[in-house]
């Protein structure tokens, strides 16, 4: 890039964290509503994903927009669950379009998938990683069920089998895990194996699953959250990292009809309510011993626990959690910027109020657009 033109988008791209960096110093939590429907944050969070997809141009979704680095090549791991997000959207909405969209997102999934089924993050190297493989692995058996084209079953097969020997002899994964360290929050790994074992019945799948399961629930502490559950060892988890452990745990509980893992999942969620605030806030991040650790909220978070709330409501939980789950939607809607701001960042759901936040700083990963529309179309749904 010319030098002109590179000093130019750093200034553009400064001045862009200056402005949300000031509007969120200003309004910190003093808003108490959104100015705009969950109709409109669902279209703009929506319009968001697909530009992000068409920014990338090969059919996967970009990693998102950077206030430091403009936009991000697509990012594997995510893509592969964003286009469940596309298909629920179409479906719901009537908006076939989306449909199509999830679809060419499956077969970019299946372009980068390793011959030996495993799905690489390259800045980490062109090995498979685990959480990614499974994450990939939702978007293929997804799309299957909805195209029934046999190379999405092939490759999810790839996947599931890459992910059994990842296993191995082992109660947890270790082998091929981010920072070589065992996360709980795979039992969102354990759950797409579970997805697979619904469109290709094997008792692998289910074993490795429960392998991984049965761990995850003996590490959680008295608190009701757990040890092993965030990014670097030692570390406290941001509520993104607790969300992933409640959804897979509850969500494998009840395609497996385990109550356990089910009760796991509900005593870890309880807690995290036992943090919010009035206003929907939630700390960021929180201990395994239960000690909130952040003053910033994990936008992310926030919309996966209204995810995982709204899900037990479903499932005959207490209506005090479609309250909660609510009000969780709410903060994360008091933060969505849909009309201001950057254009490329309009739509998307920021990694961190405030957005200097250690969660994703100074960023709108597409993840957290994801969940939040998850979020909106599950409560509109209700």
């Amino acid at each position: 890039m010319p030098i002109m033109a590179a000093l130019t988008k750093n200034m553009r791209v400064g001045a862009d964290f200056g402005r949300r960096a000031s509007r969120d110093l200003t309004q910190r939590r003093q808003q108490t509503h959104s100015l705009h429907s969950r109709e409109q944050h669902l279209d703009s969070a929506l319009a968001w994903l697909a530009k992000a997809q068409d920014i990338s141009g090969d059919g996967g979704v970009s990693y998102g927009y950077s206030l430091r680095g403009g936009w991000l090549p697509a990012y594997r791991e995510t893509t592969g669950y964003i286009l469940e997000t596309f298909y629920d959207a179409a479906a719901q909405l009537d908006r076939p379009e989306l449909a199509e969209r999830a679809e060419r997102a499956a077969r970019w999934v299946l372009q980068i998938q390793n011959p030996d089924g495993g799905i690489a993050n390259l800045k980490y190297g062109p090995d498979g990683i685990v959480f990614d493989t499974g994450q990939c692995l939702f978007g293929l058996v997804r799309a299957f069920e909805e195209t029934g084209d046999e190379a999405f079953l092939v490759g999810a097969r790839k996947a599931g089998q890459w992910l059994v020997e990842a296993l191995g002899t082992d109660p947890m994964w270790v082998k091929h895990e981010h920072m070589g360290t065992p996360h709980v929050y795979n039992t969102r790994t354990a759950w797409a194996l579970l997805r697979l074992n619904e469109i290709d019945p094997n008792d692998a799948w289910v074993k490795a699953a429960r392998t991984n399961l049965d761990w995850a629930i003996a590490s959680q502490q008295v608190s009701g959250f757990f040890n092993n559950n965030a990014f670097v060892k030692g570390d406290s988890p941001y509520t993104h990292n607790i969300s992933y452990a409640i959804c897979g745990l509850q969500e494998s509980g009840w395609l497996l009809g385990d109550e356990a893992y089910v009760a796991s999942a509900r005593r870890c969620s309880d807690a995290a309510l036992a943090h919010m605030a009035a206003d929907g806030f939630i700390p960021g991040q929180i201990s395994p011993d239960g000690v909130a650790r952040a003053r910033y909220s994990c936008l992310t978070g926030q919309a996966q626990l209204a995810i995982a709330w709204g899900r037990q409501v479903e499932h005959g939980g207490p209506a005090h959690l479609a309250d909660a789950a609510r009000r969780s939607v709410g903060f994360v809607m008091r933060h969505h910027v849909i009309e201001s701001g950057p254009e490329a960042a309009r739509g998307a759901v920021a990694g961190s109020f405030p957005i200097w936040g250690r969660y994703a700083p100074a960023s709108y990963p597409n993840w957290a657009t994801k969940f939040f529309a998850d979020a909106l179309l599950q409560e509109m749904s209700s």
